[in-house]
């Protein structure tokens, strides 16, 4: 992601969450030393997707996802998802953290099927009252075998 996506960014953020960040928010993530947010954009060049991870020592955390609606089904929050995931391992990390609505899902199926457990739940954590489910994964180290 650069300042450049903002405008994309930030109009996919009011089209999928309630309360969306604000361009701040997102420029702020930019300059952090502990975030590398990342784009999905197609061959024509439409932003279908972002995710902001943030790293701090050993532990990862995915703060924001969102996929465009016409593009989700076709693997984009996969993908932000997976690249994250080796990005943190490339980096040291060694578990990854994330919280979801309970009610999504789409994204709980998907973290589960790239190995997240279960971890938790915050009770009415987001502002309709809807509980967060506290989801995370263990990153093992790739360890080089000698021959």
């Amino acid at each position: 992601m650069t300042d450049a996506d903002l405008d994309q960014v930030v109009a996919m953020e009011e089209h999928s969450f309630p309360h969306p960040w604000t361009a701040q928010h997102f420029l702020d993530e930019l300059r952090s030393p502990h975030g590398f947010p990342l784009v999905a954009v197609t061959d024509g060049g439409a932003l279908a997707g972002y995710l902001c991870p943030s790293l701090l020592l050993d532990a990862g955390e995915i703060l924001d996802v969102a996929v465009g609606r016409e593009f989700r089904g076709a693997g984009i929050g996969r993908l932000l998802v997976e690249s994250s995931l080796r990005l943190f391992r490339e980096q040291g990390a060694n578990r990854v953290y994330l919280e979801v609505r309970a009610s999504n899902e789409a994204a709980i199926s998907l973290y589960r099927a790239l190995g997240f457990g279960e971890s938790g739940r915050r009770k009415r954590y987001y502002e309709n009252g809807e509980d967060a489910l506290l989801m995370d994964i263990n990153l093992p180290s790739e360890v080089q075998h000698a021959v």
